[in-house]
């Protein structure tokens, strides 16, 4: 398999490709193997639903090019690779627009939230994103009462940019300027 991996402190970041995305959705045990760790009984992630997950199987599958532009798979590292654990994911709403903008979304599972791993992944996600000459602003989008999910964003540089895209949603935005990100 022809693999994206981004590396932080504590993580591996693993793009999804349209086969990952697909066993995913039929077989946990063959996803577990095929991505190399150990996958809660409980996953996927918290607001993960058969409906994001065949968005993701689809915009691979119509966009070959578009490895990285949809879901990683968070991985926690270990010291025995045995131990290796899927925590999370996340990644992008597809291929920057034509303004350069992408969306950014993020979820973990419950039992790895609340460590710093959030916030590690999406500042790995925004560097990946901002590495591309044709992205100049990266949004994400919340509830007001995520508190946990607002503070992410806001330690990785993000500032309140108005409503979002659905009714009780908020936006918050970094752009390249912002980020120190010089490509």
């Amino acid at each position: 398999m022809n693999e994206k991996i981004i590396s932080t402190e504590r993580l591996d970041l693993i793009a999804a490709t349209a086969e990952l995305a697909r066993t995913e959705m039929e077989d946990t045990q063959e996803f577990s193997r095929q991505l190399g760790v150990r996958v809660p009984e409980d996953w996927p992630p918290p607001l993960n639903d058969a409906q994001s997950m065949n968005w993701t199987l689809r915009f691979l599958l119509e966009n070959p090019d578009g490895v990285g532009w949809a879901t990683w798979y968070f991985v926690l590292r270990a010291n025995d690779p045995a131990e290796r654990t899927a925590i999370g994911n996340g990644g992008f709403k597809g291929k920057p627009t034509p303004d350069g903008t992408v969306e950014v979304g993020y979820s973990l599972m419950e039992q790895f939230q609340r460590r710093g791993y959030a916030t590690e992944a999406v500042r790995a996600l925004l560097k990946w994103a901002l590495d591309h000459p044709q992205v100049n602003r990266v949004i994400a989008e919340t509830y007001p009462e995520l508190l946990p999910s607002i503070r992410v964003m806001e330690k990785n540089g993000f500032i309140p940019a108005g409503k979002g895209s659905e009714e009780r949603v908020i936006r918050f935005e970094i752009t390249r300027e912002r980020s120190g990100i010089v490509t």
